[in-house]
């Protein structure tokens, strides 16, 4: 008997979002959690459906937001009264309100490219290939369908009876993704 190819995970059509939504809390209630849903637009309560709640981005903003303040003021500070420091009409070497505004926008700057790498690091890209390419009707996903898949990865996964699962959903079509 030949062994079964491994494979990626299951992915079920929807016509409507109705249906995918409601898959979805039933695949989350039975106990699926290695799963995501793909659309042409956002569903509300979806992203809860799926079981996403928190990311770690909001840290990491404030994070580089927090080195870049930092960073900016210790700058000017060791400019201004250790490195180079002048007497200039007897005002005092460290003055820090003279060193807000450079160090506002330095929290401002390193926010912003936390922000757009730690997005780019956390959601995985860049992903120039994803294994549910090679499902042809995949493609649809960014048009008019809506899709649902089950990663073979999730510790409940049957080929088998996550097939029946899906099956039971009522989709247009359940389809493997082969890696």
């Amino acid at each position: 008997m030949k062994p079964k190819t491994p494979i990626y995970g299951l992915l079920a059509e929807f016509h409507e979002p109705e249906p995918l939504l409601a898959g979805a809390e039933r695949a989350w209630e039975a106990g699926y959690r290695k799963m995501d849903a793909y659309s042409p637009f956002p569903i509300e309560g979806l992203s809860e459906a799926l079981g996403f709640h928190h990311t770690r981005l909001p840290v990491l903003v404030f994070l580089g937001g927090l080195i870049g303040c930092l960073g900016g003021f210790y700058l000017q500070y060791w400019v201004s009264a250790v490195a180079y420091p002048l007497n200039v009409g007897g005002r005092p070497y460290y003055s820090w309100p003279a060193f807000i505004p450079v160090s506002f926008e330095l929290a401002i700057l390193l926010a912003a490219f936390a922000a757009v790498l730690g997005m780019f690091a956390l959601n995985g890209l860049p992903m120039p290939y994803h294994p549910l390419f090679n499902v042809e009707r995949f493609a649809l996903a960014s048009r008019d369908h809506f899709f649902l898949c089950i990663e073979a990865e999730d510790p409940k996964f049957d080929r088998g009876a996550t097939r029946k699962f899906l099956e039971g959903l009522t989709p247009h079509g359940v389809y493997e993704v082969e890696h």
